[in-house]
């Protein structure tokens, strides 16, 4: 199975980050994982959520952000990634000018379901 990136649309995912599922067995076949592209605007940042099933990987691109894990806090930059363990509060915010990209890689596969909103929702700026 092969994707291509300009033929994926991008959404924005309940955390209100933009995603684009680079592999995802919803559409594309795979069983036991998926891959995502997540961009983070400057200045902005996902909520405050965690995943009761799922594990996570978040591998930082492009970009600079500073991640909240749990009770810690810690600055990414590309090249950085961060292992998200089930039930572990997260959210991360773009720091710079520039958006922050980061490779979303999530076992079980991602689903809304397990996306568990930890503070209200943001009003848009």
């Amino acid at each position: 199975m092969k994707t291509s990136y300009a033929q994926i649309p991008a959404y924005v995912t309940k955390d209100g980050s933009e995603i684009r599922e680079l592999m995802h067995p919803a559409q594309h076949g795979n069983r036991l994982q998926s891959l995502a592209e997540a961009t983070v605007a400057p200045g902005c940042r996902t909520q405050l959520h965690r995943h009761a099933r799922t594990e996570e990987l978040y591998h930082v691109t492009s970009g600079s952000g500073l991640m909240t894990l749990g009770s810690e806090r810690m600055k990414v930059g590309a090249g950085d990634t961060v292992l998200i363990a089930p039930g572990t509060p997260h959210c991360i915010e773009a720091l710079g000018a520039e958006p922050l990209t980061i490779l979303c890689c999530c076992t079980p596969p991602y689903s809304h379901e397990d996306t568990e909103l930890l503070e209200a929702q943001q009003p848009p700026a």
